[in-house]
């Protein structure tokens, strides 16, 4: 019988990822510096409101694998994902200064939420004195002697350069393989770090600015590694902390981390075992069992909800970390999203679930599905009304959080969509500015308008659906890999139903929306940016900046013509765009994905 051979890679895997210890040599520690281009007349960005110019080009220096590193062997001799693991080169952003802050929008739902575990006497903050400094981790890990990180690179003028900078410069801080740079971009000398940490074997996969305690003398970063391992991080007087040390509470990979908004000392990391652990940075750990010992009928019931709450976070118990454990799923959570009313969380697994969340009150609410194929990426609208994802299906799908359900899908990207962020700056509460990037080496713009949803569908619509039908997904499709995408693309069964499971999960779910019934949205841009995956997005009032795998971040400044105090004020170009992308969208919501 022929067998068809394994589908080939999207992207060939860098040397930098094949490199390392062969035939059981060490490979010499050999660090090359960040290097900066600043192409003329190249690559940019043609949109409605102007064009956006790419300023340059900073490719970060991707640091060999560590001597003690054992040679990486895979015994399945067809493997075409890069090893060791990683997402590519993610950015967190921050300014201590004066720099203008992200417009804010008015929220629907009205009430301010209160404070995670609100109620819990347990969680109630510490009272502090007048004057008393903020609380920094209690290891300097320049002269750590800790075997997790390998040593720590600071530049040799870092003093004068942080006392001569731009108090409204922006400082990044960025990982790729197993290095993490700070980097000042408000600097003339941007490609030069600030300070560089290498660590032994661990990868850093994501991490996190807590943008309420920030000062010009106190940043909290947290970062989270593909051990499992969380490092609590002050750059400026460059002390940390580790937390979930050696997986004491969980020990899988961290796929994705967040601070808790509003809050100075809790954060949320996303493992890739399907768990949600909420973490206190000034507590202790200490080995987690869950708080209750189910029944056998317990288990079989809670294996058919949405949530496991594993340790609530109502628990008394909360003198050490976890504050709070919830089990979403069997799947690797590949990211999730706080909204802006401070109550909802949207979390995309490797399943293709969408699941959102009322996480103050640890209820799953919602549960759609990708047209098929797992979910990457996620965000909210600055209000709060939409979210959109983007997939293994190579979609941006949007979904609308008030009237439960899917709003359009969005097409053009040739490949996995790894990154959605929506422009603050060129949103209204009629028109939406949100962009995208995938493995296809895409960067992609997007509008929509209020009045293109709301237009009638093609279609003979049948009567009222059960809302509360079912949707389980094909096991086959359980376990995606990104490098399995073109052979293992499995549909989620939209026709499969469970009433049996009605007694022990209220949670709507809803079915897979044909494509004939759902809205087809164009992109007003696309453009391939690079040579290599991009997999980070982000939006600045001056410019538009992006990611790659191998480590370029580049950087678009925006048209003149977008630049304006008052984001209202300049909303008339991207209605113009979202008018014309919303003709044809009526043109073409009968066609073809």
């Amino acid at each position: 019988m022929f067998v068809l051979p394994p589908p080939p890679p999207r992207y060939t895997v860098p040397v930098a990822y094949a490199a390392g210890a062969s035939n059981g040599m060490a490979v010499p520690v050999v660090e090359t510096n960040n290097v900066i281009s600043h192409p003329e007349g190249g690559c940019s960005l043609q949109a409605g409101e102007g064009t956006y110019h790419l300023r340059d080009d900073l490719h970060l220096a991707t640091p060999p694998p560590h001597p003690s590193e054992a040679p990486v062997v895979n015994p399945n001799p067809l493997a075409t994902g890069p090893t060791p693991p990683t997402s590519g080169v993610k950015l967190s952003l921050v300014s201590i200064g004066n720099r203008s802050k992200t417009p804010t929008f008015p929220l629907s739902g009205a009430a301010a939420a209160p404070p995670f575990g609100d109620g819990n006497p347990a969680l109630a903050p510490p009272v502090l004195k007048d004057g008393l400094k903020r609380r920094k981790p209690k290891n300097n890990i320049v002269k750590s002697s800790s075997s997790f990180v390998s040593r720590v690179i600071t530049h040799e003028a870092a003093t004068k350069r942080m006392n001569d900078r731009n108090p409204d410069g922006l400082f990044a801080f960025a990982n790729i393989n197993r290095a993490y740079q700070w980097l000042d971009l408000g600097s003339k000398q941007k490609e030069e770090s600030l300070t560089k940490i290498l660590f032994t074997k661990a990868h850093v996969i994501s991490h996190d600015i807590n943008e309420l305690t920030k000062s010009a003398s106190h940043i909290d970063i947290v970062m989270g590694s593909s051990a499992g391992d969380i490092i609590w991080y002050e750059p400026i007087s460059q002390k940390y902390a580790r937390i979930n040390k050696n997986g004491v509470v969980n020990n899988s990979p961290v796929t994705h981390i967040k601070w808790l908004p509003g809050s100075e000392h809790l954060f949320m990391a996303a493992h890739a075992n399907g768990q949600l652990v909420v973490y206190d940075k000034e507590k202790e750990d200490a080995l987690f069992a869950p708080e209750l010992s189910p029944s056998v009928d317990t288990v079989k019931a809670c294996s058919r909800q949405p949530l496991q709450v594993l340790k609530s976070v109502n628990s008394r118990n909360q003198k050490t970390n976890p504050v709070a454990l919830w089990k979403v799923a069997n799947q690797k959570i590949c990211q999730f999203a706080f909204s802006p009313d401070r109550r909802h969380l949207a979390i995309v697994l490797e399943d293709g679930s969408l699941r959102v969340m009322d996480y103050l009150k640890e209820e799953v609410l919602d549960i759609f599905r990708s047209y098929y194929g797992g979910l990457i990426s996620v965000c909210w609208s600055p209000d709060g009304k939409y979210i959109a994802t983007g997939g293994q299906d190579d979609l941006v799908t949007i979904w609308s959080l008030s009237e439960r359900k899917i709003i359009a899908r969005c097409q053009g990207h040739n490949s996995w969509v790894s990154a959605v962020a929506f422009d603050p700056w060129r949103c209204d509460e009629r028109t939406y500015r949100f962009g995208s990037v995938g493995d296809d080496c895409r960067l992609l713009l997007w509008d929509f308008s209020v009045g293109m949803l709301h237009r009638p569908r093609m279609h003979h619509q049948s009567s009222a659906r059960q809302r509360t039908s079912m949707i389980v997904s094909n096991p086959q499709s359980s376990n995606r890999h990104r490098a399995d995408s073109a052979g293992n693309r499995m549909r989620s069964d939209s026709q499969a139903t469970a009433e049996t499971y009605a007694s022990y999960d209220p949670t709507v779910r809803h079915p897979v929306e044909p494509r004939s019934r759902t809205a087809l949205l164009p992109p007003i841009m696309s453009k391939i940016v690079g040579d290599d995956p991009i997999c980070w997005l982000g939006f600045q009032e001056d410019s538009i900046m992006t990611s790659s795998l191998e480590g370029h971040i580049r950087t678009w400044d925006r048209p003149r013509e977008g630049i304006n105090d008052n984001y209202a004020d300049h909303t008339s170009s991207p209605a113009i765009s979202a008018s014309a992308a919303g003709s044809a969208l009526a043109d073409s919501t009968m066609g073809s994905l």
